[in-house]
């Protein structure tokens, strides 16, 4: 059973790491119920969310959605005529699957966002602690005789430069020496103008999308950093002809793992809180974005989202800027009058 179905969905070019992880759920399930999947019950499968939720790590309701979709999407290929599974169970053991999660008792998609509410956007002293710490690091390990400072002088980097174009931690480790280009109305910013994605997140079996990310004004410290990356520090990691443009000291791509590590460790000196994550950076450039005053659509399609509402949760703007708008709104409303004492 699992086989086919890990079959059904390679024919769909759904990739391993979205297959595998829905195998190893499934495996799961029978371990906990001790069951075959024709024996399964809305009774297990209640019981199996319900052990999730316990303990002191309890899964997020995302999370419970997740595992109900992913059991379901299982049962609907079972249960599918097309592949015979129904006729094979009765015929050899006198029972047949059945559904397991259904209206009654599953998590209804009732909201747009789930996610943990203690992700946010960074607001800008948060933001300049955080590559203060990154950048003090190199000095503190040269001046303990350890190794490494170069490695830190590229985590310090990657993390600004994450921020200052606001892709995603995949995007960013993918990210070829070619991918840097030229954009003709900013010519001020050379090679850094723009980057090109070509790894960028993709849905339901399709190929990575592909979108350029524009550099903002506001962000055009950014091009000092990588220009310093490129000319004095990336050649002495002796890359030769490797294309990536963040490179580890065994001449290998940086990993996505070690991106994220970069943050924690630099999230830890500024003592930030803890909640705070990579994802969080990318929330920083909607925001500020945004406050800046970028039109909504320019921040969508630079951040590569398909629909506006996905843009607009990763939205923290401050206070500030809501009364700017406010302000703004009721002027162009009320005209002069706006201006006339009472």
């Amino acid at each position: 059973m699992l086989e086919g179905w890990a079959r059904q969905q390679s024919a769909r070019f759904l990739r391993a790491k979205t297959i595998s992880p829905r195998l190893r759920l499934i495996k799961r399930l029978a371990e906990f119920t001790g069951l075959y999947p024709w024996q399964w019950t809305p009774a297990e499968g209640e019981a199996f969310i319900a052990h999730l939720r316990s303990g002191s790590n309890p899964i997020q309701m995302s999370t419970a959605r997740t595992y109900e979709v992913t059991v379901s999407l299982f049962v609907e290929y079972l249960l599918d005529s097309r592949y015979e599974w129904v006729h094979v169970c009765m015929e050899r053991f006198g029972e047949v699957p059945r559904e397991v999660f259904h209206e009654g008792n599953s998590v209804l998609h009732t909201v747009e966002y789930e996610a943990d509410p203690r992700r946010r956007p960074l607001s800008y002293d948060e933001i300049q602690a955080l590559f203060d710490a990154a950048d003090a690091r190199p000095g503190r390990i040269r001046g303990q005789g350890r190794k490494g400072a170069l490695s830190a002088l590229r985590d310090a980097a990657v993390l600004k430069t994450i921020y200052a174009y606001g892709t995603r931690r995949t995007e960013s480790s993918k990210v070829d020496l070619v991918d840097l280009r030229r954009n003709h109305k900013t010519p001020q910013y050379g090679k850094y103008g723009s980057v090109m994605v070509r790894y960028g997140k993709s849905s339901k079996g399709a190929p990575p999308k592909r979108r350029t990310v524009l550099l903002i004004p506001e962000m055009d410290w950014v091009t000092d950093t990588l220009d310093h990356w490129l000319t004095e520090v990336r050649p002495q990691f002796s890359p030769g002809k490797h294309p990536a443009l963040w490179v580890t000291e065994r001449v290998g791509r940086l990993s996505t793992r070690s991106i994220n590590e970069a943050f924690v460790a630099a999230r830890r000196d500024a003592d930030l809180d803890e909640d705070l994550d990579l994802h969080c950076l990318r929330h920083s450039w909607i925001t500020h974005a945004t406050e800046f005053g970028y039109p909504a659509r320019f921040v969508q399609e630079n951040v590569g989202h398909s629909h506006a509402s996905t843009t607009v949760i990763y939205m923290g703007v401050s206070n500030e800027y809501r009364n700017t708008m406010l302000e703004a709104s009721l002027k162009n409303r009320l005209g002069d009058c706006w201006d006339v004492a009472p």
